[in-house]
């Protein structure tokens, strides 16, 4: 990942969550030109690095039980100095905690938040693999 975008309010990595990941992997492939690189998950599902050239700039997952009634869906991450800090302060302004702060093995640590008016954000600090 390009070091810039590890910084405090750099939009850093983009998420599609998928009913069917290898239909979403064909259509943005061919559409864009995405190479795909698979990534083993703690859970023993797969994650699918994405690539523009040799630039890793997102990944795309099946959705799980929680998420399976939602509607396929992209998803943004910005990148935090202390994502726990961030996760307290969104709170104290008015922000829904979706999903608490919690590790990514040999990645960092996320959250994802709701702002007040209902759009969820992922916050992500990268830890220094």
């Amino acid at each position: 990942m390009n070091e810039s975008l590890k910084k405090q309010g750099m939009f850093s990595w983009n998420e599609l969550m998928t009913k069917d990941v290898e239909a979403a992997k064909s259509f943005y492939g061919d559409l864009l030109g995405w190479k795909y690189e698979e990534q083993g998950m703690p859970d023993g599902k797969t994650y699918h690095i994405i690539k523009a050239g040799e630039q890793m700039i997102g990944g795309i997952m099946a959705q799980c039980e929680q998420t399976k009634a939602m509607p396929p869906a992209w998803g943004p991450y910005v990148t935090v100095d202390d994502v726990d800090a961030m996760v307290a302060k969104s709170e104290s302004l008015g922000a829904k905690i979706l999903l608490p702060p919690q590790d990514i093995p040999d990645t960092g640590r996320f959250a994802v938040i709701e702002d007040p008016q209902g759009a969820p954000l992922s916050l992500i600090t990268y830890t220094d693999v």
